[in-house]
């Protein structure tokens, strides 16, 4: 009996396992979504300035792959999607970097690694930028009509300087984020936009001295500004001036709007000033904080999606800027603390 009722039991116990397993709901599947980079057309310049790169190399910093192989940074970029490099220039700066000779080593590298060339001209012996356009040291005691043909002379020499060793730049920006102007007190453009036109034209006509292929960019901060550009352009065309690009940066990590809304008013701008003054866009700089790489990825595809798209192809490309920054503080970089590039920068991939 003890038997019949052991194997009735047993018989019982398979009986419920085998319910038990069959009503277990099978697990749930979980899908990795493969990231796909924005498709741009072929001549979209998906650039970097990467203009700190000597300097960071003179104190040993190192660059790697995401497999932990290290490169050099210009090839690495180029293996990343990069077809582009951006090159800031400064008249006479304290410590060397980014005078014309290294500049001229950069450009080379650039060029050797396939890449086209961007060189910001910031006429100034280091930082220019909204808050500061400070005359070079050399330049201070000038007068104007001295200051406009030294400017012209040092924008000649540096594309000539280039041109010996091989090297045409597809673009060169005639001043840094000049929102009100360069060279100041001079070129102070609420004091006299007559003053900075004169001076955009000397850029202008040094770098197409030089080569008459070359694009020339008037660059300016905050993208979603729609009044500063207008306020900017109708001036410079009013006053004789020429350029063939406008030059935007964006950086939507300091607009309390976010950074979907940041592209949207860029994008609208960017339509708005190709209408009234037929000319081209290209976003020079972007940035967004190292520590969210993931939102910095968002941004990325949705501001490379939207120049690529505008109409007639006039959004000619996104540049990041100073991508590689991961040793100093800048706190905008794309590298992550181990020297390897950050998911953000594969919106820029193949």
């Amino acid at each position: 009996m003890k038997k019949v009722l052991l194997g009735c039991a047993i018989v019982s116990g398979l009986f419920i396992a085998a319910c038990s397993k069959s009503g277990t709901p099978p697990p749930v599947q979980t899908q990795t979504t493969v990231y796909t980079p924005p498709v741009v057309s072929s001549s979209f310049a998906k650039g970097a300035d990467i203009s700190w790169v000597t300097q960071f190399e003179s104190t040993g910093v190192k660059f790697y792959d995401a497999k932990g192989n290290q490169l050099d940074l210009f090839s690495l970029m180029k293996s990343l999607g990069f077809n582009a490099i951006r090159l800031r220039a400064w008249v006479n700066p304290t410590a060397g970097w980014c005078n014309t000779a290294d500049v001229l080593a950069k450009a080379i590298r650039a060029k050797n690694a396939g890449m086209k060339v961007l060189i910001d001209f910031h006429y100034s012996d280091t930082w220019a930028d909204p808050g500061d356009q400070t005359v070079p040291a050399a330049w201070a005691s000038l007068d104007f009509p001295t200051l406009k043909s030294t400017m012209f002379n040092y924008t000649f020499g540096v594309m000539d300087t280039l041109k010996i060793h091989g090297i045409t730049p597809d673009w060169v920006q005639v001043g840094n984020e000049t929102d009100n102007g360069m060279l100041w007190p001079m070129g102070n453009a609420t004091n006299s936009m007559a003053n900075f036109a004169a001076l955009v034209e000397q850029g202008y006509k040094a770098v197409k001295a030089v080569s008459s292929t070359t694009k020339v960019i008037v660059h300016l901060s905050n993208g979603f500004d729609s009044g500063l550009y207008q306020w900017m352009f109708d001036g410079l065309k009013a006053n004789g001036a020429q350029w063939d690009i406008i030059g935007m940066s964006l950086y939507p990590s300091y607009s309390s709007a976010g950074w979907q809304a940041t592209d949207n008013e860029c994008l609208a701008n960017i339509n708005a000033v190709i209408a009234r003054y037929s000319t081209p866009v290209m976003v020079v700089e972007v940035g967004m904080p190292e520590n969210a790489p993931s939102t910095a990825r968002d941004f990325l595809t949705d501001i490379i999606t939207k120049v690529n798209a505008v109409s007639g192809g006039n959004g000619l490309g996104v540049f990041y800027w100073e991508p590689e920054a991961y040793t100093n503080g800048y706190g905008l970089g794309a590298f992550d603390s181990a020297g390897k590039p950050t998911e953000a920068l594969d919106a820029f991939g193949n």
